[in-house]
């Protein structure tokens, strides 16, 4: 019998990072992500083509994305909410991309301007794009459990977003606790309903920690089917649209979750507990997750002194 595989998605330095209000410098952001491709994680979502009005965080999307070092086996993806963004982030060397939407209709207008059904119509021309690119996609389903504005959202409801965004052509769903209230009995439902809809090797849990479940709700997903969890590294993360939310989950917690079960990640305990710690201390970030491990220093990370940007 062929033992399961986990994919472990880095998600922190866009989702983790896009919310905090101190600045965090270009150089700094390029250092992490190719830390996290030392420590052995292999697609790694880096940024977000959004209006810095909005997410001043990701401000320099371009500038980041263009000065990433490459390496074999290593995805740079970044998120993107339209054609003009996918544009942008393809000519920036983008090698997978990201859309987002939502299974609540108030959560959506908030976070979008826009319905379900209108924010799933703007991904058709990013598909046709990805697709000349020869890129993959993956959409976002936020509120998959519960929205911060109509509570409960029930599994079919859910199932049925991902449907559509299955049926228009995206490679890769991933169903999110965007506020952390999720249970591993609740998980279970939507990861059932939803996966007679979509094939469950496309799906991939993206779960925040808010109140301490978020591994308990990948037990649940992986119990069913899914191999995919995204994660940030020291637990970073929130969402500007939902308030209270707590950090996502944190990467390190990921490894230590299934490396105890038997399950190889591939991925450096070591080196990513010392990013953790690098990272949290750029702008004295106290990171949300309750699954986070307890770092200490290390010798050897960059400082923004040591990590200069390429001449453009």
């Amino acid at each position: 019998m062929t033992k399961r595989r986990v994919q472990i998605v880095e998600v922190g330095p866009r989702d983790g990072l896009q919310n905090e209000k101190t600045l965090v410098a270009t150089a700094d952001k390029i250092a992490l992500v190719g830390m996290l491709a030392d420590a052995g994680l292999c697609r790694i979502e880096a940024t977000a083509f959004v209006s810095p009005r909005w997410v001043p965080q990701m401000a320099d999307h371009d500038a980041m994305l263009r000065n990433l070092p490459r390496r074999a086996g290593v995805v740079h993806s970044a998120l993107v909410p339209n054609e003009k963004g996918a544009q942008a982030a393809l000519a920036a060397g983008a090698q997978a991309l990201a859309v987002f939407t939502a299974a609540s209709e108030t959560f959506s207008q908030k976070n979008t301007n826009c319905t379900i059904t209108e924010g799933i119509a703007r991904f058709e021309p990013v598909l046709a794009l990805a697709r000349q690119a020869g890129v993959p996609v993956r959409a976002y389903v936020s509120c998959a459990l519960d929205c911060p504005y109509e509570g409960e959202i029930a599994p079919h409801v859910v199932a049925d977003v991902c449907a559509r965004l299955h049926g228009i052509g995206c490679d890769e769903i991933a169903v999110s606790d965007t506020i952390g209230r999720g249970t591993p009995q609740r998980t279970a439902r939507m990861v059932e309903a939803t996966s007679r809809m979509v094939p469950v090797a496309q799906l991939a849990g993206h779960f925040h920690d808010t109140y301490g479940r978020a591994i308990d709700n990948v037990a649940a997903a992986w119990s069913l089917g899914v191999g995919i969890f995204d994660g940030a590294v020291g637990g970073l993360g929130g969402c500007p649209y939902a308030p209270g939310a707590g950090g996502n989950l944190a990467t390190e917690a990921l490894v230590v979750h299934f490396e105890a079960l038997g399950i190889e990640t591939g991925i450096d305990m070591a080196v990513l507990q010392n990013i953790a710690f690098w990272v949290r201390s750029l702008a004295s970030i106290d990171a949300g997750s309750r699954n986070r491990h307890e770092v200490t220093p290390a010798a050897g990370l960059p400082s923004q002194a040591q990590v200069r940007l390429p001449p453009s």
